[in-house]
């Protein structure tokens, strides 16, 4: 489309002056986090809490800590922040490092260039109403539920090489504490941070099976249990932990080739659920692009918004059928 046919169709000067400041503030942050962020050297460490302890300003392990806690939206005792538990909660688990002043910035930015673009693209009130929710709150929930869930498998993926590490550690005589911190040094992320947390705070006054527990908030692995369970019964009962580590590790690895096999699976009906979801979607965009006018007659139709509900409605049951039919618990 031509720069006269979209003054023409009502994009106005004033409009593409917003458009030009949003777009310029994105890029102004954008540099800023470039700036900001850790340089080469920092990015080839083996996990973040390394990069921070070797960067160019050499950090006390106390520092080190209260930076990793306020990354992920905790204060300077481990606590959460915000007053919405289950959103910080949410936040804390999905790996995100920019801090809630920083992400709550670029959730502005990006509230900002969605409203002024769908106002600009289709100039209805109604439909910007109707869309405010669905890119205001229900994007941003999924986005950061599919973060946390992508830390979550990558954490599982590398836990039975952790217990593995841990018990080659005490097999040479080190302490559990020292084992862990093992884990810490030789790993990558997630797994060397969270751990390299555990440490930290084991450090600074907490007992060992409360810095474990405070690991499972921030992760929510279903395995981790075992862990702490072995090490708990461990520091109470006593018991050969070496041992009992072996047998573990073999148990996580079992279970998570048993997750792989059954994500495998069920491969095909997830790609069905979202063809099928993503398919009326594509062809309505498609036919704004190609044809704009092709649904201008409808939207002032009382009829139309009953349809799309229910359109909206079906697909949700279509879609929570076949997630019931492909999720497995064991």
């Amino acid at each position: 489309m031509s720069l006269s046919a979209l003054f023409e169709n009502g994009f106005t000067p004033v409009h593409a002056m917003m458009l030009a400041a949003v777009l310029l503030a994105v890029i102004v942050v954008e540099l800023g986090y470039m700036v900001a962020s850790p340089g080469e050297n920092s990015k080839k460490r083996i996990n973040r809490r390394m990069a921070i302890g070797d960067g160019k300003e050499k950090m006390s392990q106390k520092n080190i800590l209260l930076q990793l806690r306020k990354e992920r939206g905790l204060d300077a005792d481990g606590m959460l922040v915000m007053p919405l538990k289950r959103l910080n909660t949410l936040i804390l688990r999905s790996g995100l490092t920019l801090g809630l002043k920083k992400l709550g910035l670029y959730y502005m930015i990006y509230v900002l260039v969605m409203t002024v673009g769908i106002f600009i693209y289709w100039k209805s009130p109604s439909v910007s109403a109707i869309a405010f929710p669905i890119y205001t709150f229900a994007l941003p929930y999924f986005w950061l539920k599919r973060q946390a869930n992508k830390k979550t498998m990558a954490f599982g993926a590398q836990l039975a090489d952790a217990i593995d590490l841990i018990t080659r550690s005490l097999k040479a005589g080190h302490p559990v504490p020292v084992a862990i911190s093992m884990v810490a040094r030789e790993m990558p992320d997630p797994i060397g941070t969270e751990f390299g947390l555990v440490v930290d705070e084991v450090t600074y006054g907490s007992d060992l099976v409360t810095a474990l527990n405070n690991l499972y908030e921030r992760v929510d692995l279903p395995d981790l249990p075992l862990l702490i369970s072995s090490i708990s019964i461990q520091s109470t009962t006593g018991g050969n932990l070496r041992e009992i580590l072996e047998g573990l590790s073999l148990v996580v690895r079992d279970r998570f080739k048993m997750k792989r096999k059954i994500r495998a699976i069920s491969a095909e009906g997830r790609m069905s659920a979202m063809f099928l979801s993503a398919l009326p979607v594509i062809l309505f965009i498609a036919l704004q692009f190609i044809t704009p006018g092709y649904y201008s007659g409808i939207w002032e139709e009382t009829i139309t918004w009953y349809l799309m509900g229910g359109l909206a409605f079906w697909m949700t049951v279509g879609n929570l059928l076949i997630l019931k039919m492909i999720s497995f618990k064991f």
